[in-house]
């Protein structure tokens, strides 16, 4: 595949893949999700590769989810998967591949850079990174690995709270809370980041592959009740509920999505 929204780079035994949209804080379309899925299965099944960063351009986001200027119901088509956005199989993919995946946030990781972030084997955050969801908010949710292994990262009652009320969290609230694992000065970061994959490359690869897979093993029922869930999801973008999000951030005013409910009734 040939790269436009994100950028691949290997050194080190280490693949880089940025996101590579800073102009829309790296919300990702159908085509960044498809690049990101074929970059971490590309770095992940090359044997001379012992580790993945995921990453955003610029200093202003890791990422901020869907862009919103592809509209939800028409994100909804006959590719792959359920939804047929790229989402579940680039989740899929990080889940999959037998190489740690490492989560490298600057700036902003709400939505699905959230789920990301979760769903990465590690994650290293520059002090001015900050977390979130915003679904409730705009008509939307993620019902498989981005809430309930959400719950397993930070528990139960964390986890709803960060869905239900859609609350932003600073770098060091994500440390506490175990979202990340590490937070440092934000001209430290790379420093930083490539210090762990150094320490990771000098381990044995096939035993780390190994942890992985065993670590999933126990999670590995979240991904039926996604593809389930993700069933459901497909059917609501097609409603004005859903629709409601999108529509009032394009016109600049609060949505009302108990409104929406009854439009058309």
């Amino acid at each position: 595949m040939d790269y436009s929204d994100i950028l691949y780079d290997v050194r080190d035994r280490t693949a880089t893949i940025t996101v590579n949209r800073p102009h829309r804080l790296n919300a990702a379309t159908r085509r960044t999700y498809y690049e990101m899925t074929d970059a971490i299965r590309r770095a992940g099944w090359d044997r001379d590769i012992g580790v993945i960063v995921l990453t955003g351009a610029g200093t202003r986001a890791f990422g901020i989810g869907g862009d919103k200027d592809e509209k939800k119901a028409d994100r909804v088509d006959n590719g792959i998967g359920v939804l047929g956005n790229g989402v579940e199989e680039l989740q899929t993919a990080i889940r999959d591949v037998p190489k740690p995946v490492i989560a490298k946030v600057r700036g902003y990781a709400v939505g699905s850079g959230n789920v990301l972030v979760t769903l990465c084997d590690l994650a290293i955050a520059a002090e001015n990174a900050e977390f979130g969801q915003v679904g409730p908010k705009m008509g939307s949710v993620d019902p498989g690995f981005g809430t309930a292994f959400l719950a397993r990262t930070v528990g139960e009652k964390r986890a709803r709270e960060i869905w239900y009320l859609c609350r932003r969290y600073k770098a060091h609230e994500a440390l506490a809370m175990g979202l990340v694992n590490a937070v440092v000065p934000d001209d430290k970061l790379d420093e930083e980041v490539d210090s762990w994959c150094r320490e990771i490359n000098e381990r044995s690869p096939t035993a780390i592959a190994i942890a992985k897979r065993s670590f999933n093993a126990d999670s590995e029922n979240i991904r039926g009740i996604g593809q389930l869930a993700f069933s459901a999801l497909a059917l609501y973008f097609g409603t004005d509920e859903a629709k409601e999000g999108g529509n009032a951030l394009r016109e600049k005013r609060k949505p009302d999505f108990v409104g929406s409910m009854y439009r058309g009734r």
